[in-house]
This record gives structure tokens, sequence and C-alpha cells, in this order.
């Protein structure tokens, strides 16, 4: 009998949640005035969410996301998962597709995968980000960039609390496919 070798598949990308009003939605009769941090920090998440177990691996900075956080982000993942096959699906960011990353996955032994240009809709962490927004940010005045900080890391780190089941809903096989057909026949 052959064992079948299992392999993680990760969706990797960035999010970069600036410090300042993440307005869910207002509607009123009166003009209102809402308290907004500066927006001049900005807390960069590069992630890696995997398709099966949905399990995050994040590396977190003020600074920018460049091909060495990349790079680190992939070390972190084969210390993580040292015997484990790993497969990375990611955009065409510059910082994910340069030599740095290339050689630095070939000598890990780490296949990447990018996906189609402008198709966020099939990066499952992108629906991920847009969750922690809404649970986290939306609506909600943080005075520092500490406390900002703070409820960010909170909620990526509540994700796999037992009571947390949207995760399960919200990163599925479910994506909107367009045939071809459909577009010429319009």
């Amino acid at each position: 009998m052959r064992l079948k070798k299992v392999s993680a598949k990760f969706f990797v990308d960035a999010s970069h949640f600036v410090h300042g009003a993440f307005l869910g939605m207002i509607w009123c009769f009166v003009r209102m005035f809402v308290r907004s941090p500066s927006g001049r920090k900005r807390l960069n998440v590069l992630g890696a969410v995997d398709f099966a177990t949905k399990q995050l691996v994040t590396v977190m900075n003020t600074t920018y996301i460049t091909s060495v956080t990349v790079c680190e982000l992939l070390q972190l993942l084969k210390v993580k998962f040292p015997k484990v096959p790993l497969t990375l699906i990611l955009d065409n960011a510059r910082y994910q597709k340069c030599a740095l990353v290339h050689a630095t996955a070939l000598t890990l032994g780490i296949e990447l995968l990018y996906l189609p240009a402008y198709s966020p809709n099939l990066n499952l962490i992108e629906r991920l980000w847009k969750h922690v927004k809404k649970r986290c940010l939306n609506g909600k005045y943080y005075a520092t960039f500490d406390e900002f900080k703070i409820a960010i890391t909170d909620c990526l780190q509540k994700l796999h609390s037992p009571d947390h089941h949207e995760l399960d809903t919200l990163l599925t096989r479910n994506f909107q496919l367009f045939d071809k057909q459909t577009f010429l026949a319009a």
C-alpha cells in the first residue's frame, strides 16, 4: 500500500492596517463627527493561511513589506513545517515575485504558485483580512497605535478559538469563476 504524500498549501498576502477610521456604515439625519487618528502609522501583516487546517502564520512590522519580509515568512514556514512539502499561492506583488524570493524558496524546497493578475477573489487570505477589519476595526476608535496594534494581534490570535466558527465558512473552496463564453456572449 502506498501512502499519499501530504503537502500543505498556504495562501499568502499582506494587509496594511492604517491607524485611522474604519467606517462600517454611517447614515444619519444630522452631521456627525467621527473621532479618528491621523492615519500616519500602519501595521503591516504578511500572512500565510493553510487551506486545510486554517492555521495562520504571520510576520508583522510597522515599516514596509519587502522581499526580505517574504523570505522571513518562508523561513518561518519551513521551521514550523520541516518535513511537509510546502506550496505557497501568491499574488503578483513585486516583492513576492523577485529573484531573492525565488532563490530562498528554491533553497528551502518551497513551491511558489502565482495567481493570475487582478484576481484577489482567488486568494483565500483576502477573505481573512476582510474579516479581521470587520471584526476588530470597523466602527472602533483606538486612541493610540499600541491599542490598535493589540486589537489586530488579539483578533489574529483568537481566530482559532473554539467559539469562532466564521473561519470555516470564510475559507472554503467556493470561488466564483467566469467562463470566457459568458463574457463573449454579453
